[in-house]
């Protein structure tokens, strides 16, 4: 708090202006990942207009002489290095179009953390977009992606779903209609303290529409909206240690200073779900500190996102220490719509621990209070 906070204060009031270039900042955190090279390599290869594209890569890397757990194995791949030194990746390096933090192992503070670090890699490109560092990715997504951020009926909209697998013939799926993020569930894992969870992407239509789809949530692997977002949203540099939560305060952060979120009408890009064998940040939370600590610390942490989403057991006074709520009010719900309606148009009780079917997303179907957009969507 004594540095990190005046810093991003300072930050965001010097942030640059939004540009109406037409360029595209791409978020790419990368935690010790092999894949994370062709999945830079397949952006560029696959855009219809490479030189609008800059991405933001978040590199948290082992650099020793042993690493994977003690084995023999070296080093992990420079994702960097490799792209910047391939025929086709120099270029696009040496144009400036790859904006590089370079992390140790031990220094990851999560998934969250490395997307906070990335959105400060933004230089005022018109759309922002962030992935994981192991995805596949359509041709032409970029101007594709663009074209549905203008056909959405909304000022300040958001496109994010759970991708496909990294396997699927994007290409080939380009007649159907992509998959929606209608479903979420209250956990109930002694460690992931009934945080809700996203779950239940589906492809739920029939027809597909040139008009992207209202969705209820925005998953944090996939997600492109108009750059302001960073500006509105900022995202909150007291949530360390991170797994869980991120996406259900995203999504209500978002809604609530006035984006609207919708599915994409097509699958843009796929996402490589099977990484059992590759490493995970906890474990070098683990490595940093004492064997087990992450889970708690994780439960702690998951505090100062409850308290925003209004917990009655996460209330202010029940909270400890109080410098979990340090700050908070500043990275917290937007005033332009209330939490308590957006909980209740995606059917959450977060008191009860309730889960009401609503219907709307499912259907493809605007959500209570947007029934002027019903026209768009009849079928």
């Amino acid at each position: 708090a004594k540095h990190l906070y005046p810093w991003d204060q300072e930050y965001l009031r010097r942030m640059p202006p939004r540009r109406q270039d037409g360029r595209i900042y791409l978020s790419v955190v990368s935690f010790r990942d092999e894949f994370c090279v062709e999945t830079l390599k397949d952006a560029f290869n696959k855009a219809k207009n490479p030189d609008n594209l800059f991405i933001g890569l978040v590199q948290q890397n082992c650099e020793d002489e042993k690493c994977r757990r003690g084995s023999n194995v070296g080093p992990d791949p420079d994702c960097y290095t490799l792209f910047c030194s391939s025929s086709m990746g120099k270029k696009y390096c040496n144009n400036g179009q790859i904006r590089l933090l370079r992390m140790k192992e031990a220094e990851s503070l999560g998934p969250y953390m490395a997307r906070y670090f990335a959105s400060k890699l933004w230089m005022g490109e018109q759309w922002y977009m962030q992935i994981d560092s192991h995805m596949s990715f359509l041709q032409n997504w970029d101007a594709l992606s663009i074209q549905m951020l203008e056909k959405a009926p909304s000022e300040k909209p958001v496109i994010s779903n759970l991708p496909p697998p990294h396997t699927s013939n994007l290409q080939a799926k380009i007649a159907v209609a992509a998959p929606r993020l209608c479903g979420a569930v209250f956990a109930t894992s002694d460690i992931e303290g009934q945080i809700v969870r996203l779950e239940g992407s589906y492809n739920y239509d029939r027809v597909k529409l040139d008009t992207p789809r209202f969705a209820p949530f925005v998953a944090a692997g996939y997600l492109i909206a108009h750059s302001d977002m960073l500006r509105d949203v900022p995202f909150d540099p007291f949530l360390p240690y991170l797994f869980l939560g991120e996406e259900i305060l995203l999504s209500a952060r978002l809604w609530t200073s006035g984006y609207d979120i919708f599915s994409p009408t097509i699958s843009l890009v796929g996402h490589r779900y099977e990484r059992n064998q590759q490493p995970k940040f906890w474990e070098a939370i683990h490595m940093a500190f004492t064997n087990g600590v992450h889970n708690p610390l994780q439960m702690l942490v998951l505090n100062r996102i409850k308290q925003q989403l209004g917990y009655p057991e996460s209330a202010r006074d029940m909270i400890k220490p109080k410098t979990l709520l340090t700050a908070v009010e500043q990275y917290s719900m937007g005033r332009s719509r209330s939490l308590d309606e957006y909980l209740k148009i995606v059917g959450l009780n977060v008191s009860l621990k309730e889960v009401t079917y609503t219907a709307w997303c499912e259907t493809g179907q605007p959500p209570p209070g947007f029934e002027k957009h019903n026209h768009l969507y009849n079928s």
